[in-house]
């Protein structure tokens, strides 16, 4: 059999282990693996800032990995189309391969790229693995695509049966004999020129090593107490391992064959509710890649046409305040000084701040959602969008209109210590526990032991909880009110 080069595409699926483009590619040869680094193609994908952080890193791990194995990994810059053409010249490559993308631009990129390469007489290869499930693949009775998680989720279980078992990672690849030029990581600039990162790099290691230890430690620690555990943000409760999925340092098939080997080794261990949880996060990601794939105009606009002319409030103070955690309302602003700080927060909290957002402030949730993407280093459009729309209650699978998170109420149930408040919000440290969630309700001599000045030491809250509650209701029922 006559050996030829292949370039292997590498964007959002960093990771040597179950990736069906390399293995195709080391089948037939020679393999050049390339990362182009072009965000102006993305669009709303287009990485944050906290993502770039872990995408330089992540780079790095792979660099690494595919240099122990023979084939360094080429970085270029954009326009993706002639880099991809450029390297190919340069290393007699006949053909490149690559994982299908389903957000909407970098799909148009993707069709984009592969009408130039043939054209400039490459064979172009696009592969799955991003999803467990092909877009189309899955849609309900009437051959429409599913709105609601519950039934998506019950026809993708029947079908897991389908899915091939993970590959391995290559044990060896055959690079180019002259390797072709290629940039540093630094040179791409994705890290921030003001080192203000420490936060994320005490608490994250990227790259595929560190993303398949974690699944493992997860999966025999902490699965069996994850139904409760992971909605306790005062607790390390939840598996940690969005950022990895996102930059597709684990495949979601692999996720799936290490929760199932777990559940098998202990039967009758308390596992099994334990990964019957955590699977279903897992369908819910792939739930929002299908929602996406087939309502692309959901990336800025909702999906419940009812909303499209929603009186959102401009309050760009208010907005400010969110954003930096000084709302007044403990537990929002703990959760948004998290994510300031290490570039994650805890899901149910951000359930939180996003219901006070939308409902309380009246703002609109695509303001949210920029914020989202640009401080998360998990920030993923389809989960992004997904997530929010459902909380503002316009989306697929919309809670209803009236399911507004009390934060007070949401920190006695699952803050019960108030370590998550206490941890996040020093100054108010002091204050007993029945005054630390509402700190705005205390009598004034317990605020004043505890040295806390409402306005002050620590913001008054921006809105009344109640009153702004009701305001959203109405809000929202005159929105639901106009036809679909």
């Amino acid at each position: 059999m006559t050996l030829r080069t292949t370039l292997v595409w590498f964007r959002d699926d960093l990771r040597l282990a179950d990736h069906a483009p390399l293995a195709a590619a080391a089948a037939a040869g020679g393999v050049v693996p390339v990362y182009v680094h072009a965000p102006e193609e993305l669009g709303a994908g287009a990485p944050g800032a906290a993502s770039r952080w872990w995408l330089h890193h992540s780079l790095t791990a792979l660099g690494t990995a595919l240099a122990a194995r023979g084939a360094p990994l080429v970085l270029a810059r954009g326009p993706s189309a002639s880099a991809l053409a450029g390297l190919a010249r340069a290393t007699g490559a006949t053909a490149v391969h690559w994982q299908r993308s389903h957000e909407p631009a970098a799909a148009a990129r993707d069709a984009s790229v592969s009408a130039a390469l043939e054209q400039a007489g490459l064979e172009v290869h696009a592969h799955g693995g991003a999803v467990l499930f092909e877009p189309g693949g899955l849609l309900n009775r009437a051959g429409a695509p599913f709105r609601v998680f519950t039934p998506f989720w019950r026809a993708a279980l029947a079908r897991l049966g389908e899915l091939a078992p993970p590959q391995p990672a290559p044990a060896r690849l055959r690079g180019p004999a002259r390797p072709p030029e290629t940039l540093s990581v630094e040179a791409l600039g994705l890290r921030p020129a003001v080192r203000w990162d420490d936060g994320l790099a005490a608490r994250f290691t990227p790259g595929e090593p560190a993303a398949l230890q974690r699944l493992e430690d997860f999966l025999e620690d902490d699965v069996a107490a994850y139904p409760e555990a992971r909605d306790r943000p005062d607790r390390p409760g939840t598996s940690r391992l969005s950022a990895a999925l996102h930059f597709g340092e684990l495949s979601p098939r692999q996720v799936l064959a290490a929760a199932r080997q777990a559940e098998a080794a202990a039967p009758g261990s308390g596992r099994l509710r334990g990964v019957e949880a955590f699977l279903r996060e897992l369908g819910w990601r792939e739930f929002a890649r299908h929602v996406l794939h087939h309502f692309p105009h959901t990336v800025s606009e909702p999906l419940d046409a009812r909303f499209a002319d929603h009186p959102w409030r401009s309050d760009p103070a208010a907005l400010r305040a969110w954003q930096r955690g000084r709302t007044g309302i403990p537990l929002v602003d703990a959760g948004m000084r998290e994510l300031w700080h290490t570039g994650w927060m805890h899901n149910r909290v951000r359930m939180v701040v996003a219901s006070f957002l939308c409902k309380n402030l009246g703002l609109d949730w695509r303001s949210g959602a920029a914020w989202f993407h640009d401080t998360l280093v998990d920030a993923d459009l389809a989960n992004n969008t997904l997530g929010w729309q459902w909380v503002a209650g316009c989306g697929a699978d919309a809670a209803p209109y009236y399911r507004i998170f009390n934060p007070v109420l949401q920190t006695e149930r699952f803050d019960p210590e108030r370590a998550y408040l206490r941890r996040w919000l020093p100054e108010l440290a002091p204050l007993p526990p029945e005054w630390l969630a509402a700190p705005f309700a205390a009598p004034a001599a317990a605020l004043a032991s505890a040295g806390v000045t409402l306005g002050r030491t620590y913001p008054a809250p921006l809105v009344d909880l109640k009153r702004s509650r009701a305001e959203a209701l109405a809000r929202a029922a005159a929105a639901r009110g106009a036809p679909r």
